[in-house]
């Protein structure tokens, strides 16, 4: 795994501050309305794909797949730039800027999807937490509020505000634990494993799940009624624990031995361990 995790906010070096005071400072209005007319079309395209919510209405809460989709529609157009944007970006990766997705927590106080471009935070979905702010805001990544998540304590402060979850730890399905360390409730939700974002699972693995292990040993268990709705949701594949006081003693136990186990057995490492635990994590229904 290279030092930089999926989606971190990589810190501007100042060959990447001058090239792009150079390269994209110069363009930044025109950037602007090229990225609010690139969202703009977007909406048309994923609107229809998302079910109507009065309550949550889009584009509220998808900053993940509207910035996702921006990344891709936008990789495709350098690769055969035909707008001026365009060519000054695809130029501005020529010379060695980087144009990559990024996420962390916002200002303390929720979760963001945004695209770092040279030194510069571009955000095109900035209304899907407050859905009366523009569409787009481009900021220096200095002073933009982003910040990488830190650990499992720095993602449950931040869940706690933005989802108002409830987080516990993985008694019920402890092999998959180390990469998995924690349950959620959520309002609005089915009980389901947390995080599955590559951020997180890097993040566990870089310190070879000390930060998981040390979380599943001290950490009160989940309540019954939660431990039990996670089970039903689980397929036969998957070994669960049951939702009695001795049962989750024992899932406690399986679960600080399973990142034992990973970490003793350089699981930290090892591509396709981590892909089945993916698999694994994924074949539980979410409701």
């Amino acid at each position: 795994m290279s030092a930089l995790l999926p989606q971190e906010i990589e810190p501007p070096t100042p060959e990447a501050e001058k090239l792009t005071r150079r390269m994209v400072l110069p363009i930044l209005p025109q950037l602007m309305a090229y990225l609010a007319d690139l969202r703009a079309q977007l909406d048309e395209e994923l609107q229809p794909n998302f079910p109507v919510n009065p309550a949550k209405p889009y584009p509220l809460g998808r900053c993940e797949e509207i910035t996702r989709a921006a990344l891709i529609v936008l990789a495709r157009r350098l690769r055969r730039p035909a707008h001026s944007v365009e060519h000054a970006l695809a130029s501005f990766q020529r010379q060695g800027g980087r144009i990559r997705s990024i996420w962390g927590a916002l200002r303390g106080t929720y979760f963001q999807n945004a695209l770092q471009i040279g030194s510069l935070y571009a955000d095109v979905a900035n209304d899907t937490v407050v859905i009366t702010k523009p569409k787009v805001e481009i900021l220096p990544i200095t002073d933009c509020g982003l910040v990488p998540i830190r650990d499992i304590d720095h993602f449950i402060e931040i869940a706690g505000k933005y989802w108002g979850a409830e987080i516990f730890p993985n008694l019920v399905v402890p092999d998959l634990a180390p990469l998995f360390p924690m349950i959620s409730r959520i309002p609005g939700q089915s009980a389901r494993l947390q995080m599955g974002c590559d951020y997180m699972i890097d993040l566990f693995r870089r310190d070879a799940f000390r930060g998981p292990e040390a979380f599943l040993a001290a950490a009160a268990p989940p309540p019954p009624d939660l431990a039990e709705e996670l089970r039903g949701l689980c397929p036969d594949t998957l070994q669960t624990v049951t939702s009695d006081t001795a049962a989750l003693d024992l899932g406690r136990d399986r679960a600080v031995a399973a990142c034992r186990r990973a970490r003793e057995g350089g699981a930290a490492r090892d591509e396709a361990w981590r892909d089945r635990m993916v698999m694994d994590m994924l074949s539980i229904r979410r409701l």
